[in-house]
This record gives C-alpha cells, structure tokens and sequence, in this order.
C-alpha cells in the first residue's frame, strides 16, 4: 500500500507555474523593448505576457526577478556538430569513434542550452550519434538544447562528407557515402529509418576535408533533385553543404531548404536564393577561430590554407547577400570551435552589415521558420513555447552582450538563473 501511494504521489505531482519579471522585454517582430513585463509559464508554454503592473499571476506562481536583465526568445543554432570539438580535428579524429563522440555531444550539449541557445539543429553525425543524444535529452537523461538532427551527412565517394584520411588499405567510407540518384534515395531513407529529422548532404568540396577544395562541385545536380525529393516526399528538410557558386545555384534548383556556408555565393545565386525563398547560413564567425587556433587543434596545413584563401569572400558575400534581402538563419558551425561559444557570431554579423536586432532575429523567429517551429518558437508570446533567456546589458546597442546570458528556460523548466539571489 505504501509503494501504492508513493505512486501516485509521484504520478499527480504537478509543476508549479512560473511569473518571470523582466525589467525588458525584446520583442524580436517589432524590434523594440518593452519595458517592466510579466511572463507567466505554465507546463510547457507561455499563457500570458504583459505589463508587470497589471498581470495576473497564479497564486502558485513561482516567482523569477529578471527586472535588472533583457529577456529575449530562446536562441537557435541551425548548423551545429555537438558530437564533435577542436580537439578532434584532423589525424587527430582517427583515435575518437561513435561512443566517444556521442559522450562529448553531452558536455557540448550542456555548454550550448547554458549560452541561451534552448533549439540547435545539429548537422552531421557518424553512427547516428546525434539521434542518441537527442533521445537522451528527451527523456530528461543529460541537459540540452531542443534537437533537430540529421545523422550522417550524405555525400559522394572521396567527397567532403566522406573520411579521407586513412590509406586504401583500410577500406573505409564514412556512413553517409552514395554515389547516384537511388543509391542517394537509399541514403536518405536509411538515415529517415535510424531517426533523422532532416537529411545534410554535400553539394561541393569543403575546407576541413583532406584532398578537396570548397569551390568544386561534388554531387550533380541529378543526384540532388533525387535527394530532396526523397527527402520531402517523407516530410524531411533538406540542408545543403556548399561552398563554390555552381553547387549553391544547383543545390537552390534542386529544392533544398537551407545553403550552409555559401562562401562563393554570386549574384545569380543570391538571385536565386531570394527567388526560391531558400535560407541562407553563413558560418562567419568560425575562420577567426581556424586562422587563430586550429593548428594548435590538429588542423591539418591544407585546411589552414583553404580557410586563408575563403574566409574574407565568405563574409563580404554574406554582406552582398545581406543587402539584396535574402532570408538568412543563424549557424555557427559549432564543433569547428568551442562549444557555447555561439554568441560569437553575434557581433560579427553586426560587423559584416546587419544591425543587432537583425543578427537576434536570425536566430529567433528566422531560424525557427527554418527548423520548423514557426508559431511555436522564436518570440516570446501567449501560446509558444516558454524558451525564454535574459542577458546582463544591451544587445541592441552592443551585440557583446550576447555573452551575457544569465537566465535560461527551454520548455518552461530552468536550467539556468545567476540573478536567483
């Protein structure tokens, strides 16, 4: 009888509701603070928001003073590798298999919800790594931000997503290896069998890839068209690696939902993109960190040199296609340097031409749209989800103070508060 009753004292014990103060509020749609609003969270989701002064709170409510801080919508990352780092770079990533990787998509998991990013969609990860992590997340087993994952990234025989760095006597491919339109539509089902939200696929050469350059084109465009159809004809989005111009303007055409990268984009890509709606991640933070750091990270001499020659065109074609008004999502290429760094990028983007608010709306209510969450995240409103972060200072007028997030909710549990004194 006792075991009886501590049942279903656990099963009928509910979550209190949460009333969060917050001495701003940004509201991404309008661009604008709103000054001394109440948030009121309850289960998962936002039931209400508005004037402090005039708010009608539960009598349960639990009680959060944000009012010396900026509460803003949950961050969102849409190009991220958790399952990877710096450390592993290069011939170095030869002695890190599948159980390793998945135990650094833990700790990196962590890093990333405490940087204020509460949705990441994680691109590319051997052995469906990425599938199990978001699993464990799920079931409230390790913390981290909301998954979208792909699993293994498709690409051709020898290409940027294949691993080239061990002789032919090995005999190894990386799993998401296929050459032809049906051997690419088994891949894409296969990824879709073992829990892939999206499929990833490599359009062109890479920088961090031994043997190829960014600019070359990898699949055809015969093989892209059979992937994306497969890929939507099973209700998956479709990301596309592609550094060099033909590949961007081919990947475009052949439907995809998102171009990450885009260091080569021309004006007829750029075109192309704005036409088709297709959104547009540029990676512009991570060269700093390549340029700086990544030989003492086991960066390989080529990659060093492909980044030299492709990071400057890479941030004023992000300027160009800024400018003409295509749709662009936040994506950071985290893994390539250190995870919950991602605030990062942030002043960067502001750097190469947006204005702050912008930059923010990249990685709220744009990446949203992007992940599939329209409606449901990216902007703190009645009915969306209670993601929810505060940072110390003023990220409009200073986009530096990215860095400074105090306060983090994903799904209307905390998992971060330093103002809780």
């Amino acid at each position: 009888m006792i075991a009886v009753a501590l049942l279903l004292t656990v099963s009928q014990e509910v979550a209190h509701p949460y009333a969060i103060r917050c001495g701003k509020l940004l509201d991404v749609k309008t661009s604008s603070y709103k000054l001394d609003q109440m948030i009121v969270v309850d289960d998962e989701k936002i039931v209400s928001v508005g004037a402090a002064a005039s708010a009608k709170v539960p009598g349960d409510a639990v009680a959060i003073d944000m009012s010396k801080g900026v509460c803003m919508p949950g961050l969102i990352d849409v190009h991220v590798h958790l399952t990877g780092d710096p450390s592993g770079s290069g011939y170095r990533s030869l002695g890190q298999g599948v159980t390793r990787a998945a135990i650094k998509g833990v700790k990196n998991a962590r890093k990333t919800l405490m940087g204020g990013f509460t949705t990441v969609r994680n691109v590319g990860a051997g052995g469906f790594a990425d599938v199990a992590l978001k699993e464990a997340i799920e079931a409230h087993e390790v913390e981290g931000p909301r998954l979208f994952v792909s699993g293994p990234s498709l690409g051709i025989t020898g290409g940027h997503c294949d691993d080239n760095l061990l002789a032919y006597d090995y005999h190894h491919k990386s799993d998401g290896v296929a050459d032809g339109p049906w051997a690419v539509r088994a891949k894409v089902r296969e990824n879709i069998k073992y829990g892939a939200d999206l499929i990833k696929f490599c359009a062109s050469g890479g920088v961090l890839s031994k043997g190829d350059q960014p600019g070359t084109p990898q699949y055809t465009l015969e093989e892209m068209k059979a992937l994306v159809e497969e890929a939507h004809k099973l209700g998956r989005k479709v990301a596309a690696h592609a550094h060099g111009g033909i590949s961007i303007k081919e990947a475009i055409l052949a439907g995809v939902d998102s171009v990450e990268h885009c260091s080569l984009i021309d004006d007829e890509g750029i075109r192309l993109a704005k036409e088709r709606g297709t959104f547009l991640v540029f990676d512009v933070y991570n060269d700093d960190f390549i340029l700086q750091e990544g030989a003492k990270n086991g960066m390989l001499p080529e990659y060093i040199e492909k980044e030299k020659k492709i990071g400057r065109l890479q941030r004023e074609n992000f300027r160009k296609a800024y400018l003409a008004g295509t749709r662009m999502a936040f994506g950071t290429d985290a893994g390539v340097y250190p995870h919950g760094d991602n605030w990062r990028q942030f002043p960067m983007m502001v750097e190469w031409g947006m204005k702050p608010v912008e930059a923010i709306r990249s990685a709220t209510l744009a990446a949203a749209e992007l992940v599939g969450l329209e409606g449901k995240a990216g902007s703190v409103e009645n009915g969306f989800l209670a993601d929810i972060i505060a940072v110390e200072g003023d990220p409009l007028a200073d986009p530096r103070m990215m860095k400074n997030v105090r306060f983090v909710m994903k799904a209307g549990e905390v998992y971060r508060n330093d103002w809780k004194k």
